[in-house]
């Protein structure tokens, strides 16, 4: 079972353009007051740009496409509630939980739901010392299965950003830099690894899936890297120093696979007194922005499509 908010259903039986987003950033990357004020932003950068949220989360065991303002209140209220990837979503359904989705699962569920474009801040992706702990995200399978296109600030850079690459090459994922031929490295406009193809335009972005789709009988999903502006980013010299620091801590501690990336990101937070956190919330706007817009092309060429 999935229920829609009365906007996106609309908005989906109208073939108007939407827009998805997770809940993770907002419930477990976000404290409040700033997290219901950032979902708030989020949302109204997409609707600036003519398209419509579809914010997706579990509300009692239920997948929800579209949560209102008081339902994603009550989640951020409600203790301990779980960050579901696709394996635990229909577990939570039959406990009848909560839920705050993940990349992967915001994917999964935005695909049976026919939305084709969903903005985030960072993938996930192959973890540093992945050739011993086997620690890969589930979002870069599932964007090899579901038909979304993810717009990021390319992956996080406390992973291994090279083999996340290499990974996505071999699942047959397109990577499109958005007027770039750099992959972006999330706090920072510039990962220093290349990309093979550039694209200009979110009308080129929607040809792309629609070539893509047509080839793969609608299957598998796209990245598109969209970087923060160079003047938005992180400083580069402190974000390597954290990053250090970050790293050596964690292997003192001995901590290896899941724990590393939620250690990682507190001590960027902390490290750089909340400057990474605002280079978060921007480049998560920055995202939602060019996803309503590609959302919008997408809308336009499946008229032109029925015309």
């Amino acid at each position: 079972m999935v229920t829609y908010s009365p906007e996106v259903k609309a908005a989906l039986e109208a073939n108007q353009p939407v827009v998805a987003l997770e809940t993770t950033l907002i419930v477990h990357g976000l404290t409040a007051p700033d997290n219901l004020r950032v979902a708030g932003e989020i949302e109204d950068a997409i609707r600036a740009e003519g398209a419509v949220p579809a914010t997706i989360g579990l509300m009692a065991g239920v997948p929800t496409i579209g949560l209102t303002r008081d339902q994603l209140a009550e989640m951020c209220a409600t203790p301990d509630v779980p960050k579901l990837s696709v394996r635990d979503v229909p577990i939570a359904m039959a406990l009848k939980s909560h839920g705050a989705t993940t990349v992967a699962s915001t994917m999964l569920l935005a695909a049976r739901a026919g939305i084709r474009v969903f903005a985030t801040g960072g993938l996930g992706g192959v973890h540093r010392e992945a050739s011993s702990s086997f620690d890969e995200s589930a979002d870069l399978v599932t964007l090899s299965r579901e038909p979304v296109a993810v717009v990021c600030a390319g992956c996080k850079s406390i992973l291994d950003i090279g083999a996340t690459l290499e990974r996505l090459e071999t699942l047959n994922v397109p990577v499109l830099g958005y007027r770039t031929r750099k992959f972006p490295g999330f706090y920072l406009n510039d990962s220093g690894f290349p990309l093979d193809w550039q694209v200009d335009t979110p009308d080129q972005i929607a040809e792309t899936m629609r070539h893509h789709w047509a080839l793969h009988d609608t299957r598998g999903g796209l990245v598109i890297a969209n970087p923060l502006p160079v003047a938005q980013q992180l400083d580069p010299a402190l974000h390597d120093r954290v990053l250090a620091d970050g790293l050596a801590q964690a292997s003192a501690q001995g901590l290896r696979g899941k724990p590393v990336s939620p250690f990682l990101l507190g001590h960027f937070h902390a490290a750089t007194h909340g400057e990474s956190l605002r280079v978060n919330i921007a480049l998560v706007l920055n995202n939602a922005r060019l996803a309503a817009r590609i959302a919008r092309a997408w809308s336009e060429k499946a008229v032109e499509r029925r015309a």
